[in-house]
């Protein structure tokens, strides 16, 4: 486990754009927090960080958004309004964790269904306003990987 304070924007999306440069087709970035705590920043600056130069919405309603990228296909997940964890694979999310790169907001709805080897990311707010601390968890496809991630972000 590693804690890493973020005292504003420009750091969570340096750290999101770090992650990006260590992931790979076949990861799950799980991002955990409360709304409003950071999650779709992040998944906005990751994007972005693999060339996705288009604009990137939170796919809220849509529940799952895709960007063919030159790295990977990255499938980004919401899946907060999801009502079972069953209504998942009508999303592709099988195809995703097969080959893709799968963001998952709200990955609690995923319950047995969402794979171990996978990165969590918590995001929760700060101290200050603007501020906000991520707790990353690896899995075992991970472990080395957040070795090389810079703590100074």
């Amino acid at each position: 486990m590693r804690v890493i304070d973020l005292p504003d924007e420009a750091a969570t999306t340096a750290l999101a754009a770090r992650l990006a440069e260590q992931a790979r087709p076949g990861d799950v970035i799980a991002l955990r927090g409360d709304l409003g705590s950071g999650k779709t920043t992040f998944a906005r600056a990751f994007i972005r960080a693999l060339g996705g130069g288009e604009e990137v919405p939170s796919p809220s309603f849509t529940l799952v958004q895709l960007y063919e990228l030159a790295a990977a296909t990255v499938w980004h997940f919401d899946l907060y309004r999801l009502r079972s964890p069953e209504e998942a694979w009508e999303l592709g999310i099988e195809e995703a964790f097969a080959g893709g790169i799968a963001l998952i907001e709200w990955p609690e709805r995923l319950g047995a269904l969402l794979p171990e080897r996978r990165l969590d990311v918590a995001l929760a707010f700060g101290e200050r306003p603007g501020m906000r601390r991520a707790t990353l968890m690896a899995g075992s496809a991970w472990t080395t990987r957040l070795e090389r991630i810079a703590v100074d972000v």
